[in-house]
């Protein structure tokens, strides 16, 4: 029984305390995950750069390579290159925007204050029916407003100007109907 050209454990092999940074996609969920041409020719490309700096022999290195391409699965490339540096450390991640130069939060629209200002353009649609809750939409979003710093006056004095001339057109409708009936009686 012949012995393979490499023993069953190599030291570049996952060791307990050895960092294992270069991981292809999806390694930690699935190391059984088929290895493709690119993951292949990734692993190959880190072994040709460890070879490069003199971290390992020529054997070794031909070893590995004819490993890498002869590998099924993503985990059997992980550990051809656990032992070699994976390329620049990344940097840190920087500190954060200062928040001077953030852009200002803009400040929420008042939902009374659109709830106003579409009464009031449906008055004309209703024949001013929604003329009151217009008006009394309109000046409870204004003193919320005022009392939380939100957006949305020229919504709520839409709503208080439409409602308030819906009102006015009824009062005038109903004064005048009530003038003629006096009239006619």
């Amino acid at each position: 029984m012949s012995q393979p050209p490499y023993p069953s454990w190599q030291p570049w092999q996952q060791q307990p305390g050895v960092p294992q940074p270069w991981q292809p996609w999806g390694l930690r969920n699935a190391p059984s995950m088929l290895a493709s041409h690119a993951d292949r020719e990734r692993a190959v490309d880190v072994l040709r750069a460890g070879y490069g700096e003199g971290r390992m022999e020529q054997e070794e290195f031909e070893r590995r390579v004819a490993r890498a391409y002869a590998a099924r699965t993503v985990g059997e490339l992980a550990l051809l290159v656990a032992d070699l540096p994976q390329g620049p450390a990344p940097h840190p991640v920087a500190h954060p925007v200062p928040p001077a130069f953030l852009p200002a939060p803009r400040p929420r629209v008042n939902g009374k204050a659109v709830a106003s200002a579409v009464c009031g353009g449906l008055c004309l649609l209703t024949f001013g029916l929604t003329g009151i809750p217009a008006v009394v939409l309109g000046h409870a979003a204004r003193a919320e407003m005022a009392r939380t710093g939100e957006e949305g006056d020229a919504l709520a004095l839409t709503g208080l100007a439409l409602g308030w001339l819906s009102n006015a057109a009824w009062a005038v409708l109903l004064i005048l109907s009530f003038v003629l009936a006096l009239v006619a009686a």
